[in-house]
């Protein structure tokens, strides 16, 4: 089967397209037809290394992480899903990728595809709606009149954590340029900061949770809108040493990430608030739900280039550039 992988590390260039072996599921597994993948910002870090430390691939790796399409083959012990199934999952961090002809899928981490939406809108989903909703629901615990602040609300987390802050109750703030000022407004936004023309540490005040969405200086300043006993999960760093414990790291990994972490973590205690790092898991339950919002339309995806097979490697260049308004899908059948 055809599949887009890297043989080494350093950057898109090592990327390239490979016919690779059609894998064959475990017994806990689904095999998948992949009709489209939907790319997210780790996609182009991962073959630079910057998240080697972190995640274990066997080289040559195929990348990708979300995807959607139709079951063909299952596992012995599956009993959720059959044949012919339309499916939608995240593989993230599971050693296997999503852009090729065909994926294995653990059973846990696949839901049904919604009726409602192609197999493009529903690979667009995963990675951006399971990691909204761990970081609003379970890390934040999102509760009605709360208020939320959503950094680059145009982008690929930007577009799903805005909808899903509003469906909890929320008033949600976010920040993005004049031109995709319409676009957050529509998707729910109560409080919109043209990064161009105001500082949104000056604008917002007394939230009760923080995203953090946007690298460099955006974090710290984003501790001054906080009111007491309020929380900042990030999506961007710096890991802390939970994370390293969570994920059964090394004594000396869990103090780096200590390390690396313990100037945010002074620094919102001081604000009265409570810092953590989000490193998002596939989970088909939750997928499941998010798929109930998107069948009542609560929820919209939000797309701004599908790229066919052929040119996935410019999709991801693409991507890279940060200037995406919602998600970039790779239709691959």
């Amino acid at each position: 089967m055809r599949a887009l992988i890297f043989k080494h590390y350093g950057g898109l260039e090592q990327v390239t397209f490979a016919d690779i072996p059609r894998p064959v599921p475990k017994p806990d597994e689904i095999l998948v037809q992949v009709h489209a993948a939907g790319l997210n910002p780790i996609d182009t870090m991962i073959p630079k290394g910057t998240f080697k430390p972190i995640l274990r691939f066997q080289l040559p790796a195929t990348l990708g992480s979300d995807l959607a399409g139709v079951v063909v083959d299952i596992g012995s012990r599956v009993t959720r899903f059959k044949p012919g199934d339309a499916v939608f999952a995240s593989i993230f961090d599971l050693g296997t990728g999503a852009l090729a002809e065909f994926a294995v899928v653990p059973e846990s981490a696949a839901a049904f595809k919604p009726a409602n939406l192609d197999f493009v809108q529903a690979a667009s989903i995963p990675m951006v709606g399971l990691t909204s909703w761990q970081a609003l629901k379970e890390r934040a615990r999102i509760t009605r009149g709360q208020k939320v602040f959503i950094p680059a609300g145009s982008g690929g987390i930007g577009t799903f954590a805005i909808q899903l802050a509003k469906h909890l109750g929320a008033t949600v703030a976010t920040t993005t340029s004049t031109g995709n000022v319409e676009l957050v407004r529509s998707l729910g936004a109560d409080e919109v900061i043209d990064y161009k023309k105001q500082e949104f540490e000056e604008v917002l005040h007394d939230y009760d949770a923080v995203l953090g969405t946007v690298r460099g200086d955006s974090l710290m300043k984003a501790l001054r809108i906080l009111k007491p006993n309020s929380t900042v999960v990030s999506l961007i760093g710096p890991p802390d040493a939970a994370f390293a414990r969570a994920r059964g790291m090394n004594v000396f990994m869990k103090f780096v990430f200590g390390l690396l972490s313990r100037k945010i973590i002074r620094r919102a205690q001081k604000c009265g608030a409570e810092y953590s790092f989000l490193f998002v898991h596939p989970d088909g339950r939750q997928l499941a739900e998010i798929g109930e919002l998107l069948k009542a339309e609560i929820i919209r995806p939000v797309i701004d280039k599908v790229f066919p097979f052929d040119q996935a490697k410019e999709a991801l260049a693409y991507l890279e550039k940060g200037r995406a308004k919602g998600k970039v899908v790779v239709q691959i059948r």
